[in-house]
């Protein structure tokens, strides 16, 4: 699924990222690489969200967050607490 269609407060692991080179490496440097956990802090319904990936809280525009494909991560909220 994509990100945007994500819940908040679940987390998720990154499938495939495929958005613009630029963005891409942009995220990569940011650590959004292919199965890292994001978890889903906040969502407005046009798709804009905040992220928490590697400690860091990330805002993300639906451009982005639709070229972004997750999956629910193994263990989900209790995966976090970890």
């Amino acid at each position: 699924m994509k990100l945007y269609e994500g819940n908040i407060g679940e987390t998720y692991t990154v499938r495939t990222v495929m958005i613009d080179e630029a963005i891409t490496r942009r995220l990569e440097a940011l650590g959004v690489n292919e199965r890292t956990q994001i978890s889903v802090l906040n969502k407005k319904k046009s798709g804009t969200m905040i992220i928490k990936v590697r400690g860091t809280r990330l805002a993300l525009g639906r451009k982005i967050t639709g070229g972004i494909e997750v999956e629910e991560a193994a263990g989900g909220k209790e995966a976090e607490k970890a």
